[in-house]
């Protein structure tokens, strides 16, 4: 960073995509929250994303979990004939009409940036302002399983394809930027079955472009143990959700000053920390 550098918020946070893996950012925020921080801009892609404006809504972390846990892979899709996916994204749509308080994002209490690939050009877009539903339906919607998002006669599939780590898209604007990658690669025994060919392919196209976005953050939890967890494994909610939150606690433990003085300029309290990578 520039000395002397203006920015527009002081603390920014990014969430990765990663499917069921989307309950360890809930952990993160929970411990964030017990320690009293919260973000100025969130950047989220795909679940994210989903989590991004839920939180920025006003929801807390552990009330954002108690929606997800009504929820499973087959609670929110819905089978059609494929076309240009599997299924079709209107009960994702139905999920977040129903809970989301705000319809555009100027209406949120946080600002987000939620990402999405634009499938016809191959350009990455990031949303901030208009409508919010359409806007992490697209986010969310991973190639061949989801049907493309249509949006201002664009057509959108998931962020990850492009940046599954939206760490620079608000790095210019923060002095401080904590990322959270909940899909690093890691290898994973071979088994016949359409669902692992989709997984591996996923994660790998993910991780080619979250190295970079990594590289920027001031802050960064990640860790392997993530991977033991399918993006489709919502019946581990609970032990997704724990290792986040036990990952975060164990670090904000042992640098507390670090944190403040990196934020604010002023030694600790009591029980805040700076982050980690794992």
């Amino acid at each position: 960073m520039a000395k002397g550098k203006s920015y527009s918020y002081n603390f920014g946070i990014a969430l990765s995509g990663g499917g069921a893996r989307g309950f360890a950012h809930l952990g993160v925020l929970k411990a964030l929250e017990e320690q009293n921080f919260k973000p100025e801009i969130i950047s989220g892609t795909s679940v994210g994303s989903l989590i991004a404006v839920l939180y920025a809504d006003g929801y807390t972390a552990d009330e954002i979990r108690e929606i997800g846990s009504n929820l499973s892979f087959t609670s929110i899709v819905e089978g059609i004939i494929p076309r240009g996916g599997f299924f079709k994204t209107s009960r994702i749509e139905h999920l977040l009409k129903t809970y989301l308080h705000a319809t555009n994002f100027e209406d949120l209490k946080i600002p987000v940036e939620v990402v999405a690939s634009d499938i016809e050009s191959g350009k990455l877009r990031v949303f901030s302002k208009g409508p919010i539903a359409q806007a992490v339906m697209a986010s969310c919607t991973v190639p061949v399983i989801f049907s493309p998002v249509r949006i201002d006669e664009h057509y959108y599939v998931d962020g990850g394809l492009l940046m599954n780590f939206p760490v620079s898209i608000i790095r210019k604007k923060c002095k401080r930027v904590l990322g959270v990658n909940i899909s690093p690669i890691t290898s994973m025994k071979y088994t016949e079955s359409i669902k692992y060919v989709i997984e591996r392919s996923m994660n790998y196209m993910v991780g080619a472009n979250s190295t970079a976005e990594a590289e920027l953050c001031d802050y960064l939890i990640e860790s392997e143990e993530f991977s033991r967890y399918s993006i489709f494994d919502f019946k581990h909610a609970a032990k997704i959700h724990h290792l986040g939150y036990e990952l975060t606690c164990q670090y904000l433990e042992k640098h507390k000053e670090k944190m403040l003085r990196d934020l604010y300029g002023k030694e600790p309290k009591k029980g805040l920390g700076k982050w980690f990578r794992r």
